[in-house]
């Protein structure tokens, strides 16, 4: 190979990629974030959430290994991982709990010791509400294992307020995947939202006044029996979710987004004033997301990330100077999921 062919490669590579040589996991497009490190680094990794304190993570993760996923802490370098689940079943959304001495989150556990069978994809693409999923909390070192949901169907993706009161999740117990609050003890469970649709995934903002989330709205005659046929059978299509918000106590929802694409993984920015999400709004391929910035007026979007695959699960540390988000971007296998720590330049 010539030296002239080894540079025209070169030039072309950093093309493709918009790459810098001294931050090389991040697009040069992206100029919101620097200094991104990868924290885990095979398998499936996602849902990494800050501590209190915000010294440690707590994830999901298949460890490159384990037949479904289980929950794992480590702190912010990557360093220290284990698992804090019980090894059985599958597990999802986990979240830490003031004083970061305990943790809460959803598995399988209680019903089953095995993985749950996947979802029937011959119905197109489809999330499965598995109804065996209940909210856990634990000791941060995964003893002492107390069941927060008794009620009958799928209960997960619970995340905290800020201020420690409340823990925020999506239920079906009363039929439709709905969001609900409890008390941190698990205590005056309510619903809060009541139109027809999926919604979840659901945060609190800085100052616990407000909760954003992801919300599918059919409408159409086909739409709505597509959807209720599917929720008969503990199934979601996510490919239309919208991001909403509304007071803490579920009045005054609005809806932000109007894409009729798959938008979700909402957070808040620390301010209060905006919000990060993912989206497939201007993919080629619907499982390719970015994460994008939005006024809550709705105003003000613009797109974060640049890359060709996978990037979701997004979270600001408390003073809003590094972000957390999982990404598909340079993995070792196709299809790895890793967590990654960014710096945010505004």
């Amino acid at each position: 190979m010539t030296k002239l062919s080894a540079l025209l490669i070169v030039i072309s590579i950093t093309v493709v990629f918009g790459q810098t040589k001294n931050d090389p996991y991040r697009y040069r497009e992206e100029k919101h974030l620097k200094n991104i490190k990868m924290l885990t680094n095979a398998g499936q990794n996602a849902e990494a959430y800050l501590s209190f304190d915000n010294k440690k993570l707590i994830y999901q993760s298949n460890d490159d290994n384990l037949p479904c996923d289980q929950i794992f802490i480590m702190d912010l370098k990557g360093k220290g991982k284990h698992m804090v689940s019980t090894g059985l079943g599958a597990t999802t959304c986990s979240y830490f709990l003031p004083g970061n001495k305990t943790i809460i989150y959803s598995s399988t556990h209680g019903a089953d010791k095995n993985c749950p069978p996947k979802a029937d994809r011959s119905k197109g693409y489809v999330w499965k509400l598995y109804d065996t999923f209940k909210i856990y909390k634990a000791d941060s070192s995964g003893k002492n294992i107390v069941c927060l949901t008794e009620a009958p169907g799928y209960n997960a993706e619970a995340t905290v307020s800020p201020k420690g009161d409340k823990i925020v999740f999506t239920s079906t117990r009363d039929g439709d995947p709905e969001i609900y609050t409890m008390n941190i003890d698990g205590s005056d469970q309510k619903r809060l939202t009541f139109e027809k649709g999926y919604d979840g995934g659901a945060f609190f903002s800085a100052d616990g006044s407000k909760i954003v989330f992801r919300a599918s709205r059919p409408k159409t005659e086909q739409e709505l029996k597509d959807y209720e046929e599917l929720v008969k059978d503990g199934l979601v299509r996510p490919t239309a979710l919208e991001i909403c918000v509304m007071d803490a106590d579920g009045k005054n929802i609005k809806q932000l987004t109007h894409f009729g694409k798959a938008s979700f993984a909402p957070f808040f920015f620390p301010d209060g004033k905006r919000i990060i999400f993912a989206s497939n709004m201007n993919a080629d391929k619907p499982m390719n997301f970015n994460l994008y910035k939005i006024n809550t007026d709705g105003t003000g979007l613009e797109q974060i990330t640049f890359d060709n695959s996978f990037n979701s699960f997004p979270m600001f540390t408390k003073n809003g100077k590094k972000l957390i988000f999982g990404s598909n971007r340079f993995n070792k296998k196709p299809h790895d999921t890793n967590v990654f720590i960014a710096d945010w330049v505004e």
